[in-house]
C-alpha cells in the first residue's frame, strides 16, 4: 500500500462508528420535548444536532453529543421575568421533562446545558433555547446569577459544508485527523478551534481539492500553518458565525515537533514510501494510522 491507500484507510478508521445509536437517541430526546413542550410526538421538530457531530467533524465512537432543542417563545417571557435566576428554573424544567423518559438513567442541569448519560459511555447535552429571527438562538445561562446568551451554530455547520465541497472532502477529514493528533499528543484545543483552524487553512491550499495521495504534504502544511498562529492570540472567529473561538491552551510547539516528524515521513516518497514512514505517521496520528 501506498501513502494514499494508508491515509484513505486512516480516514475511513476515524469514522463515527456509534451513529445508529446516536440517531435513536436523538429522536427520543427530541420527541419527548416535543410532547412536553409542543404539544406533538415528532422526532425530527425543533431540534439540530450542534458541536462536533452537527458539523461532521467527529470521530471514531462519539462520547459527547451536542444537540439544540427550541421552546416556544412564551417559555422565555415566563421565565425571563423570575425575579431571581429564570433561567436556573428554566434548565430545571427542561431537566425534569427529560427525566420522563430515562427515569433510571442519570440526567443533569448544569448551568447551560441538560445532559443525559448512558451506560455505554454516550452523553447527549441539550441546550435549551430559543430560536431568533435571524435564525441564532438564545438560551438560559444560570451561572453568575443567570443570564441570556447567544449562539449560531448553523452558519458555521452550512459554511464548513460548503468549504468541503469545495474542497473534495478534504477539510472535514483533516478536521478529523487533526482530533486523532489532538488524542495522541494531548492537545488543549477544542473541537471548534480545530475546526476554525483547519477552515482558515484549507481555503488558500494549493492542494486543497487533491486526492488521498497528497494527504502527508497536507498533514506537513496544516502543521505548520498551526505552529505559525500567534502565542499571544486567545480566540479566533468561528467560519460563518463569526463567533469567538477562544484558546484553552498552547499547540504551537506540539505542532512544530510534528511538522518536523511529518517532514521526515514525507521524505519517503514512492518505492522508499513503507513501514518506517508509517510509524512516523503513527507517532503523529496514533494507532488508527495503518501499521
Amino acid at each position: 500500500m501506498g501513502v494514499g491507500e494508508d491515509f484513505k484507510t486512516f480516514c475511513g478508521n476515524l469514522a463515527v462508528t456509534n451513529r445508529d445509536s446516536i440517531s435513536s437517541r436523538y429522536e427520543l430526546i427530541t420527541r419527548r420535548f416535543n410532547l412536553e413542550f409542543w404539544n406533538t410526538d415528532s422526532r425530527t421538530n425543533h431540534s439540530i444536532y450542534a458541536g462536533s457531530f452537527g458539523r461532521n467533524t467527529a470521530t471514531g465512537k462519539t462520547s459527547d453529543v451536542d444537540m439544540i432543542f427550541w421552546l416556544p417563545v412564551s417559555y422565555y417571557n415566563t421565565y425571563n421575568a423570575y425575579s431571581g435566576n429564570g433561567q436556573s428554573a428554566l434548565l430545571q424544567l427542561v431537566r425534569s421533562a427529560l427525566q420522563k423518559t430515562y427515569s433510571t438513567t442519570h440526567v443533569g442541569a448544569d448551568g447551560q446545558i441538560v445532559a443525559v448519560s448512558f451506560q455505554d459511555g454516550i452523553t447527549f447535552e441539550t441546550l435549551p433555547a430559543f430560536v431568533n429571527t435571524d435564525g441564532s438562538f438564545t438560551f438560559p445561562d444560570s451561572n453568575g446569577g443567570g443570564s441570556w446568551k447567544t449562539t449560531n451554530p448553523r452558519p458555521e455547520i452550512s459554511e464548513i459544508n460548503r468549504i468541503d465541497k469545495d474542497c473534495n472532502g478534504n477539510l472535514k477529514n483533516l478536521c478529523k485527523m487533526a482530533r486523532a493528533w489532538k488524542k495522541k499528543w494531548d492537545i488543549p484545543i477544542s473541537g471548534l478551534l480545530i475546526d476554525t483552524l483547519a477552515y482558515n487553512f484549507i481555503r488558500g491550499y494549493e492542494y486543497r481539492d487533491k486526492s488521498y495521495l497528497y494527504y502527508d504534504f497536507m498533514s506537513r502544511d496544516f502543521f505548520e500553518y498551526l505552529r505559525t498562529q500567534p502565542t499571544d492570540k486567545q480566540y479566533w472567529l468561528s467560519p460563518g458565525a463569526n463567533q469567538y473561538v477562544w484558546r484553552k491552551g498552547a499547540f504551537e510547539y506540539k505542532a512544530l515537533r510534528c511538522k518536523n516528524i511529518a517532514v521526515e515521513a514525507c521524505s519517503y516518497q514512492s518505492d522508499k514510501y513503507g513501514w518506517t514512514a508509517r510509524q512516523k505517521w503513527r507517532e503523529i496520528y496514533g494507532t488508527e494510522f495503518p501499521a
